[in-house]
């Protein structure tokens, strides 16, 4: 059966073609111009079997973008921003708050502005045989027919494909031409080629923070595999997989590998996103708090405080989504969240100090957290936490000063030998608790 077509709108006024397969959680596949035909694209044995084999453990979300496929062709700029609305429109169409992004070759650099751009957004970023640089891309070979396409639109076609997916590729081949015939028209390309030169999204790597693997073909025609070295050496914590091969196509030659490594590194946030667990199972919870909240409202008034805010809840959810924790709830000046890692609890809590450590030494209003740990066995009752066990990681938080992480003796003992640095802070009354508790600081600084 195809997928049923559907479609948004943009905020400039364009009308994207979308479709979605399967069920979990969302993939966004990003459209690589100028092979974008969502429902051709179904038809291409090749294809439907990577598609099948994408969904199968996940909700597939594909679109094309602006001028191709059966979105709106009559359009008159490609920019990262304008390819941007494109992504935002399908998203916010589908009421996606979080989800992974796929981006190959010139879709890349758009991936990479969202992803910086919307941290809380992109749970994990999957950048394949592509660069910041659009013009890095644009390869000897195809430069030198590109002067094809106004003087023979099928021969250019044809020739693209062959120099992708590699001169062998026959059939394959054949029906990637055809399919670029429909999906774009000659001018339009012009367009989309003319302006990809001045694509250059090397400055937002630095500010990447969702999760990023980088796959690449270790023979690869298009693009040395120094591209993605430098890519991986750009954006903090990126992983490098390279794959043997020389298509421009990852659904083209061995696909096992490529699919093996998407599943295992989106597998980590689906277990994540699997949410907290049922009564019994072990989290630990961590407690955010901004420190002199009170204060900054009365100081800054409503608007201006909101907005201060905002950016402590931005930069918390995407450090959460960085470190696989489930968000439970916001208490406006402050988070509660869950992961099934007391690991990654903890990184996550030093990440968070850094984070606004880092912020705070040019923001014009600091912000200062205390963060409180516990672990243990919380009880689940639609969607929030409960029990003695959340009562205490919340009391352990309240117990921090500004840029403090607390955390309780559980965590402690689990963190043993994990390289994590505690002081003992001795034995504190909570209020709630009938005998003292024993408190650790977790030392974050360097």
């Amino acid at each position: 059966m195809e997928p049923r077509i559907q479609y948004a709108k943009t905020r400039d006024g364009v009308t994207i073609a979308f479709c979605t397969l399967g069920e979990g959680m969302p993939l966004v596949y990003m459209p690589v111009i100028p092979d974008s035909h969502i429902q051709l694209e179904w038809q291409d044995p090749e294809l439907r079997r990577w598609y099948e084999r994408l969904m199968e453990k996940r909700k597939l979300v594909r679109y094309d973008s602006r001028g191709t496929g059966l979105s709106e062709r009559n359009v008159t700029e490609y920019s990262v921003d304008s390819l941007i609305l494109d992504l935002e429109a399908v998203v916010d169409r589908l009421g996606l708050e979080r989800f992974a992004l796929l981006a190959c070759l010139y879709s890349g650099p758009v991936a990479i502005a969202y992803a910086a751009r919307h941290p809380e957004r992109v749970s994990h970023l999957l950048l394949t045989l592509t660069a910041a640089r659009a013009s890095e891309m644009l390869g000897p070979e195809l430069s030198q027919v590109a002067g094809l396409i106004d003087k023979d639109w099928e021969l250019f076609t044809e020739t693209f494909a062959h120099v992708a997916l590699g001169w062998s590729a026959g059939e394959p081949a054949r029906r990637w031409a055809a399919r670029c015939r429909e999906s774009v028209t000659p001018q339009m390309l012009q367009l989309f080629l003319g302006a990809v030169r001045e694509i250059d999204v090397t400055d937002l790597l630095p500010q990447v923070r969702s999760p990023t693997l980088v796959l690449h073909r270790r023979q690869g025609r298009l693009m040395d595999v120094n591209v993605a070295r430098g890519l991986v050496s750009r954006i903090p914590d990126a992983r490098l997989a390279l794959l043997e091969g020389t298509s421009a196509a990852m659904f083209r030659e061995d696909t096992e590998p490529f699919l093996t490594a998407v599943d295992e590194f989106l597998g980590e946030g689906e277990e994540a996103a699997a949410g907290p667990g049922e009564p019994g199972v072990f989290r630990t919870i961590l407690f955010t708090d901004v420190v002199g909240h009170t204060e900054m409202m009365q100081r800054l008034g409503d608007q201006r405080g909101r907005d201060v805010l905002r950016e402590h809840e931005r930069t918390t959810r995407g450090v959460l989504g960085q470190h696989l924790g489930t968000e439970v709830k916001t208490m406006g000046d402050g988070f509660m969240a869950s992961f099934s890692s007391v690991t990654k609890a903890v990184e996550c809590a030093i990440a968070l100090q850094r984070a606004f450590g880092e912020r705070n030494q040019t923001a014009a209003e600091p912000l200062h957290i205390r963060v409180g740990l516990n672990a243990g066995e919380p009880i689940e009752e639609e969607g929030d936490l409960f029990g003695a066990m959340v009562i205490l990681a919340a009391r352990i938080a309240a117990k921090a000063t500004a840029d403090e992480i607390l955390a309780s003796l559980a965590v402690r003992e689990l963190c043993a030998g994990k390289g994590f640095l505690f002081a003992d802070r001795g034995e504190a009354p909570l209020r709630g608790f009938e005998d003292p508790v024993r408190l650790y600081e977790v030392r974050w600084r360097d």
